[in-house]
């Protein structure tokens, strides 16, 4: 058997439906898919490789999924920092993307984004901001995967002036990117405080139309839920299922304010939750109730937010996060364990993108979507049990090799298809314009 490429690891964490943990492993990737997994000696005498990596000390595991994101605003990174969402949003935020962001600031903040990310292992994004077809378009020439939300709002920005002209925008951007190898859509509209019912309505039916998933914010805060009480005495949950938004193509961000009943309900649709710990602890959000939501049967992923709430992409934090904030919500120890914390990265992660068949876990026919951690840092030894190790104690800087469709973006920690110092370069000037407020 020919392969492209060998990876020998010394352990490997298939998150596959049995959850393997195997050990002196080899990975065989031939045209950007996984060929076989197998022991290495029986892959030395059956698989001729054009090149063959070795790995010692390394834990090989599917390549992580941040399942929500702004990636634009790693150029808005620590510019309000302390303050509640809404004072966050209306007085800082808000003002600031309606004065700066145009084609050109999108471009060097998702390309600072995507560098990030890479280098902390995470090799697909769920994205949501103004310019979807500037993400894209940077995502596919640094070889990431990307799915790109079409935005949608009601207040005129400098992308689009109303709802119809944002949706119009989205569709004519489905249609350019429907059968590229990287680059999926989903509608994005922002959050139901932010969206009127009629194009929350259209979405709904436009997602169905062209089978793509739903990106919402939604039961953020409880200010969010009172309000909406108040202004129309119905739970943003009990609108978006009546406006038909309510079923398997939901991503719901966030979910911090939630009933037993509403828990219930988002298993019986097959709706996913999308967990942002460390965002809804800066921004004193709430507490996801992510054991309730696993017990029940809720589909769950796992998002970092944008780096101007985080105040980073940094998804191997984000579960190390999840697991202890999981703990201490459920008030049980043996709560949202590192295994569930994996696969929420993984492929519950792609379970909610729709992409579970492509990505998520290393199994053969899947994409060669990988992530190498070295394990043989001191704060990292020794290792009983590598997917503890990898979720309780390892950092970010231990991600030494990463491959997207069988491409090595990561190789020894540095990017092959991104130049760092012109990215930094970039990230410089955007923030000196802006802390200058001049042009």
């Amino acid at each position: 058997m020919h392969a492209d490429l060998l990876i020998h690891a010394e352990w490997i964490l298939t998150v596959d439906p049995e959850d393997c943990e195997l050990i002196d492993h080899a990975v065989a990737i031939a045209d950007g898919h996984i060929q076989a997994i197998l022991p290495y000696d029986e892959a030395r005498r059956t698989i001729a490789a054009t090149e063959v990596i070795e790995l010692p000390g390394h834990v090989l595991i599917p390549g992580l999924i941040n399942a929500h994101t702004h990636a634009a605003m790693t150029l808005l990174r620590g510019l309000a920092d302390d303050l509640p969402l809404m004072t966050w949003l209306h007085d800082h935020i808000w003002p600031t993307e309606q004065r700066w962001v145009d084609p050109t600031f999108v471009a060097a903040g998702t390309r600072l984004a995507i560098l990030e990310m890479l280098r902390g292992g995470v090799t697909c994004y769920n994205d949501m901001y103004f310019y979807p077809e500037v993400a894209a378009q940077v995502s596919a020439e640094a070889g990431m995967r990307a799915v790109i939300g079409m935005i949608v709002v009601d207040f005129p920005t400098r992308y689009a002036a109303a709802a119809d002209d944002y949706i119009a925008k989205g569709l004519a951007l489905h249609d350019f990117y429907r059968d590229h190898p990287l680059i999926r859509l989903a509608w994005a509209p922002h959050a139901p405080y932010s969206v009127a019912d009629d194009p929350l309505s259209q979405i709904a039916r436009l997602a169905q139309d062209l089978k793509v998933p739903v990106h919402l914010h939604l039961h953020e805060t409880q200010d969010e839920v009172q309000t909406a009480l108040r202004e129309r005495s119905e739970r943003p949950f009990a609108r978006i299922e009546r406006l038909g938004l309510m079923g398997p193509q939901l991503t719901a961000v966030h979910m911090t304010q939630l009933e037993d009943f509403e828990i219930a309900h988002l298993a019986e649709t097959g709706a996913s939750v999308i967990h942002c710990p460390e965002s809804n602890l800066k921004l004193a959000s709430g507490f996801c109730p992510v054991a309730k939501l696993l017990e029940a049967g809720v589909n769950v992923a796992l998002g970092t937010d944008g780096a101007a709430s985080n105040n980073d992409l940094n998804l191997l934090g984000e579960m190390r996060t999840a697991a202890l904030l999981g703990k201490g919500v459920a008030g049980s120890a043996a709560a949202v364990s590192a295994r569930e914390v994996l696969r929420m990265a993984t492929i519950n992660g792609a379970r909610a993108l729709g992409l579970e068949r492509e990505i998520g876990s290393l199994e053969v026919g899947k994409s060669a979507d990988l992530v190498a951690v070295d394990l043989r840092d001191p704060h990292t030894q020794p290792v009983y049990h590598p997917l503890s190790q990898l979720i309780y104690a390892a950092g970010r800087h231990q991600v030494r090799q990463v491959w997207v469709r069988g491409r090595q973006l990561i190789r020894d920690g540095h990017p092959t298809s991104l130049h760092l110092a012109e990215i930094l370069a970039e990230a410089q000037i955007w923030g000196r314009r802006i802390a200058a407020g001049g042009r």
